[in-house]
């Protein structure tokens, strides 16, 4: 197997593993951290309206869901790149970070949330999975 293709599919598993981190977290958020009471989670439009019930502490998932996500994601595509790496890597923080920015636009948030989100839980967090994957380079 060429090194290209290498890379697609190790891409590809970035994404599939880190989107599946993503919504595990996202998953069991509620059952650790319930959603207040009223709050309305069953389509974006009614998510969108509970959101102003939402006190900081029902933002640790989704924060950690977007952290976890992006780290593993570039974690694993550095771990299973043959070259590359840290664009690699970057494809999944910028993945992820559209992703952020879409979900920003459809639900909103805090400010406060939006600019952690997407200042922190992306970029960053790729660039530190990757160091993680390749402590000596």
């Amino acid at each position: 197997m060429n090194s290209t293709l290498k890379n697609i599919l190790a891409t590809i598993a970035g994404l599939v593993v880190g989107s599946i981190i993503n919504m595990a977290v996202v998953t069991i958020g509620p059952y650790i951290i319930p959603f207040p009471q009223g709050a309305d989670v069953s389509n974006m439009d009614a998510l969108t309206e509970s959101m102003k019930l939402f006190t900081p502490v029902n933002f640790i998932f989704p924060l950690l869901a977007h952290v976890l996500g992006s780290l593993v994601g570039a974690f694993v595509v550095v771990k299973l790149a043959v070259s590359h790496h840290i664009q690699l890597a970057m494809v999944i923080g910028v993945f992820f970070l559209f992703g952020g920015i879409m979900m920003v636009k459809i639900a909103g948030g805090p400010l406060w949330f939006i600019v952690a989100d997407l200042l922190l839980a992306y970029i960053p967090m790729v660039l530190l999975g990757a160091r993680l994957a390749r402590p000596n380079k």
